[in-house]
C-alpha cells in the first residue's frame, strides 16, 4: 500500500461517517463523569492511525452543517426522508442520532479545534459537498475518506484523487482508484453518479430506476455514456434500447431528471484552502486540550495524536 506523501497530500475526512462508524463499531468508554466518550475516543484514534499512515501536509475534517440541504429536498423529497425526526422550518432538518452520540459531536469539534484540525462546513450543503469542493482543483493529491460510495465520483487518476474507503473499517480501508471502480462496478468513476442515480441508494432515499439493478445500469451506461445518452436512447424509436429497459428509462423519466442534480456533489462552495488547512505540527490551545484531555479521559489517545503531529 502506497503511504508515501508526495510533495504534499491533502487529506479530507468526512467527519459524520467516521464518528458514527467509531460510535456503532467501539464499545462503550465512560469519561470520568459516565459519560459514554467512544466516539470521541474513536475519532482521535483515526485520525492518529491516518496522519500516521500517510503523513498528509494538510487536512480538513468536512463537516454537515445541513445534513440534508432544501435544494436537495425540493428536487427530491424522498432523498434522506427517512432519517428525520424533528422537521425545522427555514432551517436544517433534526436528523436521527442516538442520543449517546449527539452529546459527542460537540466534544470531537472541541478537540479538534484545541488541536488546530481544521473544521470546515458550509452552511447549505452537506459534508459531501465540501468534500467535492476541497477535492477539485486541489493542485496537491488528495485523499478522500469515507464510508459512503457516492464520493466514488470523486476519484481521478489524472488530478490524483482518491478515496480511503472505510466500509469495512478505518484499518481495513481500500484505496478506491480508477481501475477500482471499474473492476468493483463496471463503470468508471466519472460514470459513478450515473451510476448510482439509476441503480438507487435506499439509505439516502433515492428510488433509483425501478427494475434497473447495478447490472443493467452498468450495461446501459456501457452503451450509451450517460443518463443523457440512456433518455435519449429510450426517447428515439430507432435505437436499439430493448423494449424492457425503454419503458423503465420512461417511466422514471421524471426521476432521472432530477436526481442526477441530488446525486452530484457540489464542487464551486467558497471554502478556504492552502495555508488554513495545514496540519499542525503541535496542538493550537494545548490549555484547552489539557482540559478537554482531563476531563473526558482521553489521555492515550490525545498524546498519541500529539506525538504523531510531532513527527
Amino acid at each position: 500500500m502506497d503511504t508515501s506523501p508526495g510533495p504534499g497530500r491533502l487529506m479530507l475526512l468526512d467527519t459524520a461517517s467516521m464518528y458514527f462508524r467509531a460510535f456503532f463499531g467501539s464499545p462503550e468508554i465512560l469519561a470520568p463523569d459516565g459519560t459514554n466518550v467512544n466516539a470521541v475516543r474513536g475519532m482521535v484514534g483515526y485520525l492518529a492511525y491516518l496522519v500516521e499512515q500517510y503523513r498528509p501536509t494538510h487536512l480538513a475534517c468536512c463537516w454537515d452543517e445541513d445534513w440534508r440541504p432544501a435544494w436537495r429536498v425540493d428536487l427530491l423529497p424522498s432523498y434522506k426522508a427517512h432519517r428525520v425526526v424533528v422537521p425545522v422550518a427555514g432551517a436544517p432538518d433534526i436528523e436521527e442520532v442516538p442520543d449517546p452520540l449527539e452529546v459527542q459531536v460537540p466534544i470531537i469539534r472541541e478537540v479538534l479545534e484545541a488541536f488546530g484540525i481544521a473544521v470546515v462546513g458550509a452552511a447549505g450543503y452537506e459534508a459531501d459537498d465540501v468534500i467535492g469542493t476541497l477535492a477539485t482543483g486541489a493542485g496537491q493529491p488528495v485523499d478522500v475518506v469515507t464510508g459512503d460510495r457516492d464520493l466514488f465520483q470523486l476519484v481521478d487518476d489524472d488530478a490524483g484523487v482518491r478515496i480511503l474507503y472505510i466500509g469495512k473499517g478505518v484499518g481495513k480501508h481500500e484505496q478506491v482508484t480508477e481501475s477500482w471502480v471499474e473492476q468493483k462496478y463496471g463503470v468508471s468513476a466519472r460514470q459513478y453518479a450515473d451510476f448510482a442515480t439509476l441503480r438507487g441508494d435506499a439509505s439516502d432515499g433515492l428510488p433509483g430506476v425501478k427494475g434497473v439493478g447495478e447490472k443493467t445500469a452498468a450495461t446501459l451506461l456501457e452503451r450509451f455514456g450517460d443518463i443523457d445518452g440512456i433518455v435519449a436512447a429510450a426517447a428515439d424509436p430507432d435505437s436499439d434500447l430493448a423494449p424492457g429497459p425503454r419503458l423503465k428509462i420512461k417511466d422514471a423519466a421524471d426521476y432521472l431528471a432530477v436526481a442526477p442534480t441530488v446525486v452530484a456533489v457540489a464542487r464551486d462552495i467558497d471554502l478556504p484552502r492552502g495555508d488554513a488547512l495545514a496540519l499542525p505540527a503541535a496542538p493550537a490551545d494545548p490549555d484547552a486540550l489539557a482540559v478537554l484531555t482531563e476531563r473526558w479521559g482521553l489521555t492515550t489517545s490525545v498524546e498519541r495524536l500529539t506525538g504523531i503531529l510531532a513527527g
